[in-house]
């Protein structure tokens, strides 16, 4: 029998619990509250009431007996390994490669790998997101770190919580940005039109902030260098449609696409504290070709440091 443990983390915040819970597993909302109804959901050691909205750090927890996903299976699928040691593992992952099973992408992840790849992970996400302790987007590349033990995992979401961790993305945007620099603090929730995107809103919704610097204008678009200050989910995505420069080819947030590829971001910069030896790491990835290709049809010169 399958057991789910989840953590709620600062993106996931005053929502119901019931939705919570569909949007973060691979059961239904339906199947969700029958569980609650029956009594076998706890939040915090207790039964709740599905109309609860969750906080910061609530512990969730609970059994079901039909499952909706096979079980995850160890697949021998190469990983681009930045850094590895005991308690963690740096990787690069690749444009279109999904982070952790779902329906509809039960195999090829980056969980798949790691179970291959890896003797222990941490659990605190729950059965199908062992390690994971942040996402990027199926079709964002760049750098993730993964933890291979609770302490490890615990001790990285702190940092993300209190902003000792450090991202930073190449971003290709639609339009010419003219300043050479700004910021956007905008609060980000989920859309009330469509809960798979999220949308800047003061209606539910959590402080967002997000850094840019223009590295170079281009014909139709630009170049910028994007540093998150907090990590809502699609923030970037999400900031530069609210100041009309979206993403280029990102097909939930620009009306303009190119292709189905998705998004034209990579987060290219990683930077946190080791949980046990308490130094500071950073780690910095090349820009992918997908990038480059597009940057050298338009003439630009900047291809990274």
């Amino acid at each position: 029998m399958p057991r789910i443990e989840l953590v709620v983390d600062e993106d996931n915040t005053d929502i119901r619990l019931d939705v919570f819970l569909a949007e973060n597993t691979a059961l239904s909302r339906s199947a969700i509250q029958k569980l609650i109804e029956e009594g076998k959901v706890l939040l915090n050691n207790e039964i709740p009431n599905k109309k609860l909205k969750t906080v910061l750090n609530d512990h969730i927890s609970f059994e079901y007996e039909e499952k909706t996903l096979t079980d995850i299976k160890p697949e021998n699928i190469p990983l681009d390994i930045v850094y590895e040691d005991e308690d963690l593992i740096v990787i690069n992952k690749p444009k279109d490669m999904v982070v952790h099973p779902a329906v509809g992408n039960e195999s090829g992840t980056v969980v798949n790998a790691l179970l291959y790849h890896c003797k222990e992970l941490s659990d605190i996400n729950g059965y199908y997101r062992p390690g994971i302790v942040h996402r990027i987007d199926k079709d964002t590349s760049g750098l993730l770190v993964c933890a291979k033990n609770n302490l490890a995992h615990s001790f990285l979401s702190e940092q993300l919580v209190d902003k000792s961790c450090f991202r930073k993305y190449y971003a290709i945007v639609n339009g010419v940005i003219q300043n050479s620099e700004g910021e956007i603090n905008a609060p980000i929730g989920r859309s009330e039109n469509n809960r798979q995107l999220m949308t800047v809103t003061s209606k539910n919704s959590k402080e967002a902030i997000t850094l840019f610097h223009v590295l170079e204008r281009y014909d139709n678009s630009s170049l910028l260098d994007v540093e998150l200050k907090t990590g809502r989910t699609h923030q970037i995505r999400v900031h530069m449609k609210y100041i009309n420069h979206p993403v280029f080819n990102d097909n939930k947030y620009s009306k303009k696409t190119i292709d189905n590829t998705g998004q034209y971001l990579h987060a290219y910069y990683l930077s946190f504290i080791h949980p046990k030896t308490k130094e500071r790491m950073s780690f910095k990835t090349a820009m992918p070709e997908y990038m480059k290709n597009y940057i050298i049809s338009k003439g630009g010169k900047y291809l990274g440091e």
